[in-house]
């Protein structure tokens, strides 16, 4: 999304290095793109976690791509959070995200597409536009967002366990929209806790809050 930064730190890299070697005969063992999501709360470090196994992924010589979910929201941030605040039903993954979307931009992808076209919220601008994404030489394809552990066509899904409390540190740097304060986004935060809760037993791989790595399965080669 146009307007964030992503500032990678120790503890997202430590555990992209953690995760990353456990993946490359998988990777290599399979004929189409690889995928993996990382999925987590908000202010868990999706966004630096998923980037972090790109970087650690390019380390190994495995050419990869970052799609953020933040891009696939129905509507642009400022627009988003009115229409949050005037509609009680207007929030989860398939009402306000366009999840299908972002499944058919991952489906394309494996299919061996040379790009795609997804879109590119800008913050600052509250707007939605399209960009294109070229795929030459692409091995994997990395999703990230709350909801990216509902994706069907992932091969291998990390789950961020933190929850609001245990994220309020980031998000107070961030202070993205002024949530910190607002009591609104906070009973915002406390539902999404309930909707993802569960997608925690889908995870191959979980970070807990102290950013450790726990490896719930083997990834077996494909």
């Amino acid at each position: 999304m146009k307007g964030d930064i992503i500032v990678l730190e120790e503890h997202h890299e430590r555990a992209a290095a953690a995760i990353v070697p456990s993946l490359l005969d998988a990777i290599a063992s399979k004929p189409a793109r690889y995928t993996i999501s990382v999925a987590g709360e908000s202010g868990s470090g999706k966004s630096e976690t998923g980037q972090a196994i790109v970087d650690a992924l390019g380390a190994h010589g495995v050419s990869a791509v970052l799609l953020g979910q933040d891009n696939y929201f129905v509507l642009p941030p400022t627009s988003n959070d009115a229409r949050r605040r005037e509609d009680p039903d207007w929030l989860g993954p398939h009402v306000e995200v366009r999840l299908d979307l972002m499944e058919q931009n991952l489906v394309d992808a494996i299919g061996g597409a040379d790009e795609i076209t997804k879109p590119l919220i800008d913050y600052d601008a509250n707007s939605v536009e399209d960009e294109t994404i070229g795929l030459a030489g692409v091995q994997v394809v990395v999703v990230e967002g709350t909801y990216t552990s509902l994706l069907r066509h992932i091969d291998t899904r990390v789950f961020i366990d933190r929850n609001r409390l245990d994220t309020l540190e980031h998000r107070q740097k961030r202070n993205r929209g002024g949530e910190v304060d607002d009591p609104f986004v906070e009973n915002i935060l406390k539902t999404e806790h309930k909707i993802i809760a569960g997608h925690k037993q889908l995870a191959d791989f979980v970070i807990t809050k102290d950013y450790d790595v726990v490896e719930v399965a083997s990834v077996p080669s494909v």
